[in-house]
């Protein structure tokens, strides 16, 4: 990879880690606001749980997204970044366009998805 296109994607990492640290942040302040509702009924409470697990659902995401920015981050930094983990083939260009912390190319992506959706078609049986 060239060093202009690995520069590319370190910006665009390093702004995908601020945008989710600033989520993360406000997730926070809405579980806070949220702890400090004034329960009338039950109606209320199942609300609250719900906004409450959400919020708690998609932080948890937000997180997970953030670790494997930090990996390719890292990656970057030892030279390692755009190869594949189970191959060791290049990711394309593309892909890491549209997925910059991706660390499988497309090929080993869908081998890995594959149970997945087999087990889902299954379960409609």
């Amino acid at each position: 990879m060239q060093m202009n296109e690995l520069e590319f994607f370190k910006e665009t990492l390093k702004d995908r880690k601020i945008q989710i640290l600033k989520n993360i942040g406000g997730l926070q302040n809405e579980l806070e606001e949220l702890s400090r509702c004034e329960l009338n009924d039950e109606g209320d409470y199942v609300s609250i749980s719900n906004n409450a697990m959400i919020e708690s659902a998609i932080g948890l995401q937000q997180q997970e997204e953030l670790n494997a920015i930090d990996r390719a981050l890292a990656k970057i930094a030892s030279g390692e970044y755009g190869t594949c983990e189970m191959c060791g083939d290049d990711i394309g260009f593309q892909r890491l366009k549209v997925k910059p912390h991706a660390i499988y190319c497309i090929h080993c992506r869908e081998i890995i998805d594959k149970p997945t959706k087999q087990k889902r078609g299954n379960a409609s049986l």
